[in-house]
């Protein structure tokens, strides 16, 4: 088999019955490229049999992976784990419930080839169509706002997960990324920014998932990652 030019990557937690769906239409858009490429689902410590899933897949296709963790590490730190052994010069990732269309991922794919280190989709441009409950659209254009306010962000959307990057950029960055869960993708984005990196913001069809909820917590775990970080930038490390 080639050497993948293209490695994209589903971070599962326990989400077999969405991964049976996830992973022959990813076969399908991806072999659409033209490319070489590798599907790798970073597993993290799922109890649901989807690691057994993910082999059956593996047999009938060897451009499927499964990169299978033991115990809980954490989404980012198995997104971060996931790239450190992809082998294609440009790595992206989407969520298992395919809330993004991907029919978007040849144009965010693209971005990468065209010299941008980082493409992302974003649910927050004019040009976005989107489907999702009011509390979510209010506690997701909330979080951004306060993004952009205090870590001064150029980008709207900082959470939407369909993410392309220059994978030799990236592993410059990823060592000074410190969290291992959800703000992993904020964390990585103001960093590049921080650090110079050329990111491109497409607009993107995304419907809600299944499992999306707004928690009572949720709120104020967003504050204190974003000023966590905050102190990180200006502090501990200035």
């Amino acid at each position: 088999m080639s050497r993948p030019a293209v490695s994209a990557i589903i971070p599962v937690y326990n989400d077999r019955e969405a991964l049976s769906a996830a992973i022959p239409r990813s076969l399908e858009i991806l072999d659409a490229l033209g490319e070489p490429f590798e599907l790798i689902v970073a597993e993290d410590g799922s109890r649901d049999g989807s690691p057994g899933l993910v082999r059956d897949f593996a047999r009938d296709d060897p451009r499927v992976r499964l990169l299978h963790s033991d115990s809980r590490l954490g989404r980012g730190k198995a997104l971060t784990r996931a790239f450190q052994a992809a082998e294609g010069s440009i790595v992206c990732y989407y969520d298992v419930d395919l809330a993004t269309d991907m029919r978007h991922l040849a144009t965010l794919v693209a971005a990468i080839g065209k010299g941008y280190d980082i493409s992302i989709g974003s649910r927050l441009l004019p040009e976005s169509r989107i489907e999702r409950t009011g509390g979510r659209e209010l506690a997701s254009r909330g979080y951004n706002f306060l993004v952009r306010s205090v870590l001064a962000s150029r980008i709207y959307d900082h959470q939407c997960g369909f993410k392309a990057f220059n994978r030799d950029r990236l592993l410059t960055l990823l060592p000074t990324v410190k969290d291992n869960h959800w703000f992993w993708d904020t964390e990585v984005l103001i960093r590049a920014q921080r650090a110079g990196f050329r990111i491109c913001e497409l607009p993107v069809i995304w419907r809600q998932g299944k499992k999306t909820t707004v928690r009572r917590n949720d709120v104020w775990d967003m504050g204190s990652a974003v000023m966590r970080l905050w102190w990180q930038l200006h502090v501990s490390e200035g």
